[in-house]
């Protein structure tokens, strides 16, 4: 099968490989780049374990073909702190215990980045809805919601400080 080239950033490095026309991004991120972070739950779109944000708008990259990425930025989990400084979500799910397992940790981490940047101000109604696309096989999602509600806030404060 004919390769090509395609070209992006992914956590702020840059990318020019050849790949499959049929090749998701998300196996291109795992298997081509080895971030392993981003999870394959379902392959059909429907768990938000592989979630992702391509140009910041959240993504499940096992439905994207890695080549409908070309040109654009995109952000894994393994991107989302800043050296060894975790981000206020990664801080978040560790305070409050939003995760069990971790499998989908990194999908709902990434999903409520996406929201949280368009919408700083959500109410957990608003959090609940936007992270309907993301299923946890563990927990009642009381602590991912107390997670995220928390993160919302710290980077309210962080905004504010600046």
């Amino acid at each position: 099968m004919k390769k090509h080239l395609v070209s992006f950033t992914v956590n702020n490095d840059q990318y020019d490989l050849l790949v499959e026309p049929r090749k998701t991004l998300l196996a291109v991120l795992r298997d081509s780049i080895g971030l392993t972070g981003t999870k394959e739950g379902c392959s059909t779109g429907d768990c938000g374990a592989c979630t992702v944000t391509v140009d910041g708008k959240s993504v499940t990259s096992c439905l994207m073909l890695a080549a409908s990425a070309n040109g654009k930025a995109i952000k894994t989990i393994e991107g989302l702190s800043s050296g060894s400084s975790l981000h206020p979500l990664q801080h978040a799910f560790i305070d409050k215990g939003g995760y069990q397992c971790g499998f989908c940790t990194p999908g709902f981490i990434m999903a409520s980045k996406a929201f949280l940047e368009e919408n700083p101000n959500a109410t957990e109604a608003e959090v609940r809805h936007a992270l309907g696309g993301n299923i946890c096989r563990c927990t009642g999602y009381t602590k991912i919601i107390e997670a995220v509600m928390s993160a919302a806030e710290l980077m309210r404060s962080a905004r504010q400080a600046r």
